[in-house]
């Protein structure tokens, strides 16, 4: 039997159904396992391991008093720090924010709560959620489980890192412009952006509110179902969530995909993209066709302009949501150092954020300012229904699009911090299905001298029943998801807390 916290949820939940083990031993394994490995990681900004094992405890006196629960209750799960979590700080990772405690729990959490997750900590992540390397946390830098010295990508690389070293059986993210996805083709998880509205914001801070997305991170799409289960759905405090009724994700994992049409976008397949992920990818797309599915070309022929729509509009969205911290009703406050209120609320904000935030505030209030928002925020959003359109056309012809989720494989940290413009591009195939509000999920594909390589899948609006089972499929015939990296097994580390 494999170590409890390489356990799948599906397995655990079984086991502890039958009581065969029981929560606390669940939690107390990942608490041991982040104890042996955090020290490198560096997953978590914050722990929770008396409230973790108190709520183990509750659970496990509920199923001795023969009440069923079900498949998440007791498993334990990491949350992006970006997610509100009442009675817990919210750091985003910014030290503006690095000691606010919000007094309530964003949806999502609360629909973790009410499932019987259990949650042992809040996961680091680029600062407000910008960057693709999580090396602009205001904290520290996460790394990659799979080669310590790289990136696990970003901006939820500390999600990712904590279920690819089995900190964590599964963990929440957001997405934004591929801040799930990218760290999951990075890390070899199961990464998982929902349609847009699919699954309620309330309680996520906010980046981008238009292109802002929850998403799970696990080790299966079986796994990851199960999680998309718990948290999607409607909710009346989030007036972009949809009221459309949320199936029943798991039962779609059929194995089954003869017949489907899947689209290769001649977009996703350029230069830059490295020869090994290219190779990758291509075998990846050779295993659904030997299933099965129907496989042609297509195209998406606003793809190359979709870096610069977004570097317009969701800086440009940035602005106007970071200007609420300003240090006079919560956050750092950098008092008695300033002139008046001008003066304190510009160095308040000079010193709470870091390089890579106040960069994109001054972009976006740039392209909003007057003169400049017909020629730059107004063109961005032309563009972006463009690139919906493109992908209306796709799905006309086609159920599923598929392609590299990321052009390389994990980069070494340092590598790009100095080039923003080339950090930005690693998001050149998953910032589109942001702008048209598609689901899509990075699935492991292969590896590339011994680094992993993500296969991402894209489908309509609402169809991430679709992708779940196109990926559980692909899983069934290949064993990339099940591997572990081998990186952690020589190299242990003293666990951080804060």
């Amino acid at each position: 039997m494999p170590e409890l916290w390489q356990l799948s949820v599906s397995e655990a939940a079984d086991l502890l159904r039958r009581r065969e083990i029981s929560a606390v031993e669940l939690t107390r394994a990942h608490q041991e396992r982040i104890a042996q490995v955090e020290g490198n990681v560096r997953a978590f900004v914050t722990t929770l391991d008396d409230q973790a094992l108190r709520d183990a405890e509750r659970l496990d006196q509920r199923r001795s008093e023969g009440e069923q629960l079900g498949p998440l209750a007791g498993i334990p799960i990491a949350i992006k720090d970006n997610l509100c979590t009442r009675g817990v700080t919210t750091t985003c990772s910014s030290r503006i924010l690095e000691h606010f405690t919000p007094p309530y729990d964003a949806t999502v959490v609360a629909r973790l709560h009410e499932a019987g997750a259990v949650i042992l900590g809040k996961t680091n992540l680029d600062e407000f959620a910008m960057g693709s390397s999580t090396e602009n946390s205001a904290f520290f830098p996460t790394r990659n489980p799979w080669d310590l010295g790289r990136v696990p990508g970003g901006s939820s690389g500390g999600s990712a890192s904590a279920v690819a070293a089995g900190e964590a059986m599964v963990a929440l993210g957001s997405d934004t412009g591929g801040s799930v996805r990218q760290p999951g083709a990075l890390t070899n998880t199961v990464a998982l952006k929902p349609t847009y509205g699919r699954v309620s914001r309330f309680g996520l801070v906010a980046f981008a509110s238009s292109l802002d997305q929850i998403g799970p991170f696990a080790r299966s799409a079986r796994d990851a179902a199960l999680l998309l289960q718990a948290i999607a759905g409607h909710d009346p405090f989030d007036s972009t969530s949809v009221d459309a009724p949320v199936p029943d994700y798991a039962a779609a994992l059929s194995g089954d995909i003869k017949g489907l049409r899947v689209g290769v976008p001649a977009e996703y397949f350029v230069e830059g993209v490295e020869p090994g992920v290219r190779q990758a990818v291509e075998e990846a797309i050779e295993t659904l066709k030997a299933q099965g599915a129907e496989v042609g070309e297509c195209s998406l022929p606003h793809t190359r302009y979709g870096v610069a729509a977004y570097y317009i509009i969701a800086p440009a969205e940035c602005s106007a949501n970071l200007a609420r911290y300003d240090g006079v009703k919560y956050g750092f406050a950098l008092r008695g150092e300033a002139d008046d209120l001008i003066d304190f609320v510009s160095k308040t904000r000079a010193h709470g954020f870091g390089a890579e935030v106040k960069r994109r505030i001054m972009l976006g209030t740039y392209a909003l300012s007057s003169g400049y928002y017909d020629a730059y925020y107004l063109q961005a959003e032309k563009m972006r229904t463009l690139i919906k359109q493109d992908f209306d056309q796709a799905f006309e012809q086609f159920d599923v699009l598929v392609g590299p989720t990321s052009p390389t494989v994990a980069f070494e940290l340092g590598a790009k911090t100095a080039d923003p413009y080339a950090m930005y591009l690693n998001d050149v195939f998953t910032i589109p299905a942001n702008l048209a509000g598609i689901p899509g999920i990075s699935i492991p594909g292969g590896f590339s001298e011994g680094l992993p390589v993500g296969l991402q899948l894209l489908a309509p609006a609402f169809e991430e029943a679709r992708l779940l089972r196109v990926a559980d499929a692909f899983e069934r015939v290949t064993d990339y998801h099940t591997r572990w990296p081998e990186a952690l097994n020589a190299k242990r580390g003293a666990r951080k807390r804060r």
